[in-house]
């Protein structure tokens, strides 16, 4: 377990990848600490389970980014994670979902490394790992705020990795197309209702139809590639943007 004696927080790790995400951390030994929204008995069961700490935050302004890192404490390892989606017609998109969505999926990982990276540094050892999405390095209509604020996930990452290339700290991003969660299960009904599709159709022909695999990507595989970036065969891989989308950026 090459993770004990470090301490690794996960923003949105409540569900869906975060939650597998710090699994894994979990699993090689690393302290957790949870960050996300959830019924206090899910929560608590999740605190168990991993032995973790829960830590609240309301990531979307800075002082709830900044009470998460005084809460936490020193990190070894940050996961962000925590995220949020809205699609609209960008004359008809909504200014609050536009400022919530950058502040979330953005801002929220600016605050977050700049009180991580001190620790780092001193300790001469950290990973930062940013859940980006295939909608950092393309984009699909409807999805503004969204793909702005992956794109710049991805750029942020790669000015952190250049700044912290000589203090055995890396930052990297993973992309995964669309993960196989609750969030995205729930949504088939809806989409089967209005389109009048199967729910083969809708998976296959509306949620896969730009991942060439036709496969999701699961959560489980999220949280695996995060534990090699943090393992010794990631020392030298930072600045990297890993694709998880069944090719989907290769056309």
């Amino acid at each position: 377990m090459f993770l004990e004696g470090k301490r690794a927080l996960v923003t949105g790790s409540t569900s869906g990848i975060g939650l597998a995400v710090a699994r894994a951390l979990h699993a090689e030994g690393a302290e957790v600490v949870l960050s996300g929204f959830g019924e206090p008995e899910t929560i608590a069961a999740l605190c168990k389970e991993l032995s973790a700490r829960h830590v609240p935050g309301d990531l979307s302004q800075r002082e709830g980014c900044e009470a998460l890192m005084a809460g936490a404490g020193p990190v070894d390892v940050l996961v962000n994670n925590a995220g949020m989606q809205h699609v609209a017609p960008i004359e008809d998109f909504p200014v609050d979902k536009w400022d919530m969505i950058i502040a979330l999926n953005l801002t929220a990982a600016f605050h977050t490394s700049r009180l991580a990276v001190p620790h780092m540094k001193l300790a001469g050892w950290g990973r930062i790992v940013n859940v980006a999405s295939a909608h950092s390095v393309t984009a699909s209509p409807f999805k503004s705020a969204y793909v702005s604020a992956k794109h710049g996930l991805a750029g942020l990452t790669k000015t952190l990795a250049l700044e912290l290339a000589t203090d055995g700290v890396t930052a990297n991003c993973i992309s995964p197309g669309y993960v196989w969660t609750p969030l995205v299960e729930n949504q088939i009904p809806d989409t089967m209702k209005a389109r009048g599709m199967t729910r083969e159709e809708v998976i296959n022909d509306v949620l896969l139809v730009r991942q060439p695999t036709k496969r999701f990507v699961q959560p489980e595989d999220v949280g695996a590639m995060a534990v090699f970036l943090c393992s010794a065969a990631g020392d030298n891989i930072t600045g990297a943007n890993m694709n998880m989308d069944g090719g989907w950026t290769a056309e």
